[in-house]
């Protein structure tokens, strides 16, 4: 699985971080950032899911992720 980190520290937005504008809607406590920093974990490792991110903020990430990684064509 690739996951990409998630922070609520939103005073700080680097190149590749996402600003998650339906926080709540997601399931998350507070204001928050899925940051640029990707990794591959097992899925045995995933205790249990906290909530999602709506279309609007997944296509974000993903745009975002593709820029940084220099996926656009």
């Amino acid at each position: 699985m690739i996951s990409a980190a998630v922070t609520s520290n939103t005073n700080r937005i680097l190149a590749g971080d996402s600003l998650i504008t339906d926080w709540q809607e997601a399931g998350l406590l507070f204001p928050s950032v899925a940051t640029g920093v990707i990794r591959t974990i097992k899925q045995g490792m995933i205790a249990r899911t906290l909530g999602s991110l709506s279309y609007r903020d997944m296509d974000a990430v993903d745009q975002r992720l593709r820029l940084i990684l220099d996926l656009e064509s």
